[in-house]
């Protein structure tokens, strides 16, 4: 029974984890756009930041598969 209660703890960490990790990276590109523009950034470099923002949602889609492949099989 404990082994549930820890699998569950892990996978509801792993969950806040994610949401930290789209709100973060959301609020960090809306703020890098605006500066981008503010300051009249090179086009190459604001292509960076959303490349860089592409992959922290990747990841945290990922993540969230592997979540809900685990919680599906249990």
């Amino acid at each position: 029974m404990t082994d549930g209660t820890d699998q569950d703890r892990r996978t509801a960490r792993q969950a806040r984890i994610v949401a930290l990790v789209i709100s973060v990276t959301m609020l960090v590109w809306m703020a890098a756009q605006w500066v981008g523009g503010e300051l009249g950034l090179e086009p190459r470099y604001v292509f960076l930041l959303d490349l860089l923002a592409l992959a922290s949602f990747f990841w945290a889609f990922v993540v969230t598969w592997q979540i809900w492949r685990k919680r599906r099989d249990n």
